[in-house]
């Protein structure tokens, strides 16, 4: 089979990066349509505001008009056929000044409501869509999170929605406004006069030519600065979030040439997206200024043979600007919009993104269980394709504390993450008491299981808020109960303001031991049946593992237990203990019945584990 070469697959590859798909514009509408019609009354008042500020438009040259040809008559100048022109000078140009001012301040307010009532519509879709997108994201597998830039992801949620809203209230609407002012206007002037009219006429089909060589362009260019910006956002997020790494190898110099770089990328993505809107627009200016060259050149020859008045050509060049105005306004609002479109896209992808874990319809429910787990025949491969699993069984009962070892990468995190359907097998069941975990709530089975990880992850909220997230109905009492039995309670109390003290970013500001001591309370503030660790002990030292033993202790009394740990005492004190490999539990007994026989791979694992810890404390370790 040939092959195509490397060159030509990263010029295909590059191609489809840049193409426009010609439903850009549909699709990002059709994000914002689910949202739009509960917002109907306020779209209908902001549509009826602009229709009557484009009948001010219209009607707005008149009183100008009349003024003009009033003035040129009484001066004794033979004018061609109007209208408007009263006996009294004064009294006539005293009405068109008064109607001037009354159309202008009605144009005025009329503009202000369709601003507010478009503003507000604005405002609302962005958050009902941005609230949207962040739920589509979070019941996103952890497949997806897996290979997915924070930084990128929360560009588009706040940026690129960001732009969406600001783009409708200060391009779109102004868009529509500008659209139907075009054509009341072009139908108006050809009334009055067919020739001149022909000029506007030519000048919107040649702005309409250019507008439609050059939006793809811009488009395609902006499309590219957004996702430069979005890669940017993802590389700033994640040098700040290794900052100690970062400073400790001192790579401050690499990962700055690096952001750099991908700054300068997205610069020059930007400039080209600016430089071909300005380009858009200067062409329409000069389209424009012919276009009123030309007007005023046969409009003049008209007024002198008689077949037009002063005040009907000062009317017919009024109404040629403000109808080149939207001309001018399109090509502005065209990169905008272009723009807007290329955010809409981004958003638009990330909302296709598929949901591969979902509550199945009609879900149950799940009710008190006593923690009773059922693995059956779990099958199923690695992020590459690789065999992982391959019918595997396995039964807890409840209350059960069982240890789960393997070598690296045998899937042992992965068997968990099943459990809590985070991520699932291809084939193959698991089942809680009876309940087959695909046909209930992902909601009600994770309220039934607590899960404490290597990473103690704490938020950015007072730390009785991180515990009461266990369990959000948890009162004071409880929480405070939970962190004395997770053998907490004293150092919280020592924090500046107790229960009460605002935890830094991750809860950086608590040691190792403290963070996961809180972790556990939360655990245990969730009373749930099942329990699953993950390393949970890995990381901290073996003074630090004394003081949170006890806390586990507390935890895992009369609990389902999954223990996936390298801490030789807490796999001693358990129930029972697997070994996982090839896909395949290879080993299952007693953590003593398994160290009693030399040959087991549990008792080989004991024996390092034991070793390294000696090693790890004898005086010479410690003084190197």
């Amino acid at each position: 089979m040939s092959q195509t070469p490397k060159s030509q697959r990263s010029g295909q590859s590059k191609k489809s990066r840049t193409k426009i798909s010609p439903g850009a514009l549909k699709r990002t509408l059709r994000i914002l349509a689910p949202h739009l019609g509960q917002h109907r009354w306020l779209i209908v008042g902001g549509l009826a505001a602009l229709f009557c500020d484009v009948i001010f438009r219209i009607l707005e040259p008149w009183p100008i008009k009349i003024a003009i040809d009033v003035v040129t008559s009484a001066l004794g100048a033979q004018i061609g056929p109007t209208f408007g022109i009263g006996s009294n000078v004064a009294m006539t140009l005293a009405a068109t000044a008064i109607g001037l001012a009354v159309i202008v301040a009605g144009r005025a307010v009329s503009n202000y409501a369709s601003t507010i009532c478009f503003a507000l519509v604005g405002a609302r879709v962005a958050t009902q869509l941005r609230s949207r997108v962040f739920e589509h994201v979070q019941a996103l597998s952890l497949k997806y999170h897996s290979r997915a830039s924070i930084g990128d992801t929360s560009q588009r949620l706040v940026g690129d929605i960001g732009r969406l809203q600001e783009v409708a209230v200060t391009a779109g609407l102004p868009l529509v406004g500008n659209v139907v002012t075009l054509a009341v206007l072009l139908v108006v002037m050809v009334i009055l006069d067919p020739v001149l009219s022909a000029i506007v006429l030519i000048t919107a089909a040649i702005y309409g030519l250019l507008s439609k060589i050059s939006m793809p362009k811009i488009t395609t260019a902006s499309r590219s600065t957004r996702k430069g910006e979005g890669r940017l956002v993802g590389s700033a997020a994640e040098a700040l979030g290794a900052i100690r790494v970062v400073q400790a190898y001192g790579l401050e110099g690499t990962v700055a040439a690096e952001f750099a770089n991908g700054n300068e990328r997205a610069l020059q993505a930007g400039v080209r997206a600016r430089r071909l809107a300005a380009g858009l627009e200067r062409s329409t200016d000069v389209l424009v200024g012919v276009s009123q060259a030309l007007v005023l050149v046969f409009g003049s020859s008209q007024v002198l043979r008689g077949s037009m008045s002063p005040g009907d050509l000062v009317l017919f060049l009024l109404y040629l600007k403000i109808a080149m105005k939207p001309l001018r306004d399109m090509a502005k609002y065209t990169g905008r919009i272009a723009r807007a479109t290329a955010s809409g896209e981004r958003i638009a992808d990330l909302l296709d993104e598929p949901i591969e874990i979902a509550d199945a319809p009609g879900a149950l429910t799940m009710g008190p269980v006593a923690g009773d787990i059922i693995f059956d025949r779990i099958t199923s491969a690695d992020g590459h394709g690789n065999p992982l699993f391959d019918d595997v069984n396995l039964l807890i009962p409840a209350g059960q504390r069982v240890g789960i070892l393997g070598a690296s990468g045998a899937g042992k995190s992965t068997l968990m993450s099943y459990l809590l359907r985070l991520s699932q097998p291809d084939s193959g069941s698991i089942f809680i008491d009876g309940y087959d975990t695909h046909n209930v709530t992902r909601s009600s089975l994770r309220s039934n299981v607590s899960v404490l990880l290597q990473e103690s992850v704490l938020f950015a909220a007072t730390v009785r808020e991180n515990i009461r997230y266990g369990r959000l109905d948890a009162t004071d009492a409880e929480v405070e109960a939970a962190a004395r039995a997770a053998q907490a309670d004293a150092f919280i109390r020592g924090l500046p303001d107790g229960y009460d003290t605002v935890l830094g970013n991750r809860g950086d500001t608590l040691s190792g031991g403290q963070r996961q001591r809180l972790a556990i309370a939360r655990a245990l503030v969730r009373d749930a049946p099942v329990v699953v660790f993950d390393e949970a002990t890995s990381g901290l030292d073996p003074q630090t593992r004394g003081q949170v033993a006890g806390s586990v202790a507390t935890l895992t009394k009369g609990r389902t237990s999954l223990v996936i740990s390298h801490d030789l005492a807490m796999i001693r004190d358990l129930d029972r203990v697997l070994w996982l490999e090839d896909g395949q539990i290879v080993e299952d007994g007693s953590p003593n019945e398994l160290a009693a026989e030399p040959a087991t791979r549990i008792a080989e694992w004991m024996r390092s584990q034991a070793e390294d810890s000696q090693i790890a404390n004898t005086p010479s370790a410690v003084r190197a």
